[in-house]
């Protein structure tokens, strides 16, 4: 009963949040943007390639969240004749795409960035705007990670970070989150190795300092494309919410038993879901129909998630 109060009380911030999470994705963008084109001007002065892999890092952050703005946008769009479903799982495309973009512009070029520096190594020069630079863009990335966590910390409740990204149905509270800690792993990462290749005079350091950035990069990508597909490819509902509806439904003096159930999440505050069940031989068709009606009204009003629902009576053959 507990899990079932908390998957309701989830449910109600979830929708709170909205908003919420349009808000940090905005102010993500545009520290993102602001961030990305300093750090292209200190790369041009200074030559650093760690400088260099952080402004395509940030930019790439950048088109990432015009995206998910996007798939935000996309998935309210009602159903029509062509999407009798709705277009909820635009989010999810859009997030699986966004989880690429990250893997192979972000890790793939900081990479390259890294092996290139350390084949052809050359001296940093103005390190001062590097340090600047990098001082700035972690102030921006801190303020939108805290606004990004605010809104991930409301919407997990009692749950712990790691059972609450996993069991998250809404990709926008996590992957700016994300996007913001991979940055400021980046940001520190470049900083060291701004300071090894300047103070020892080590041409070698600013190219490692790139490798290990996009290995950043390509570890938060691969968390969040396991999540994306798995979102993209449809979850079910918890246990203990599918649990409680069904005896809901067996509850309902219309009803033996539910022999089958299956459930998918089709955006973040849509479920759809079928129940196989067992009615009573004795009863009418008006009788059936009226209990369906019934059990309708009281799993959409504890669990108004569950948008699409049909109740199919079927025989029991066992």
């Amino acid at each position: 009963m507990a899990n079932t109060r908390r998957d309701t009380k989830r449910h109600g911030a979830a929708q709170e949040n909205g908003e919420l999470n349009k808000v940090s994705i905005f102010i993500a963008l545009a520290a993102d943007l602001a961030i990305a084109i300093t750090k292209f001007i200190a790369a041009f002065i200074t030559g650093s390639s760690a400088m260099l892999s952080e402004g395509i890092h940030s930019l790439i952050d950048s088109i990432n969240e015009v995206l998910l703005l996007l798939g935000l946008q996309q998935s309210k769009k009602p159903a029509d004749e062509v999407r009798p479903f709705g277009y909820g799982k635009e989010l999810y495309f859009w997030s699986f795409i966004v989880s690429m973009l990250i893997f192979i512009l972000g890790g793939g070029v900081s990479l390259y960035e890294g092996i290139n520096r350390l084949i052809n190594p050359q001296p940093i020069t103005n390190v001062w705007w590097n340090y600047i630079v990098l001082a700035v863009a972690f102030i921006f990335n801190l303020l939108s990670s805290i606004a990004a966590y605010k809104v991930f910390d409301k919407e997990r409740g009692d749950q712990t970070f790691w059972d609450s990204f996993t069991g998250s149905k809404d990709p926008s509270t996590f992957v700016v989150l994300f996007e913001d800690v991979a940055g400021i792993l980046g940001i520190v990462v470049a900083f060291v190795g701004v300071y090894l290749g300047s103070h020892f005079n080590n041409q070698y350091a600013d190219g490692v300092a790139s490798i290990l950035i996009s290995v950043i990069l390509i570890a938060f990508s691969l968390l969040l494309l396991r999540e994306s597909r798995s979102l993209l490819m449809g979850e079910t509902i918890r246990k203990e919410t599918l649990a409680d509806i069904i005896a809901i439904t067996e509850s309902d003096a219309a009803i033996v038993k539910v022999l089958q159930n299956f459930s998918m999440y089709m955006a973040p505050e849509e479920v759809l879901l079928q129940l196989m069940t067992v009615f009573h031989k004795d009863l009418t068709t008006q009788q059936i129909l009226e209990s369906i009606d019934r059990i309708n009204k009281m799993i959409r009003e504890k669990y108004p998630r569950v948008k699409q629902l049909f109740i199919e009576p079927v025989h029991d053959n066992v």
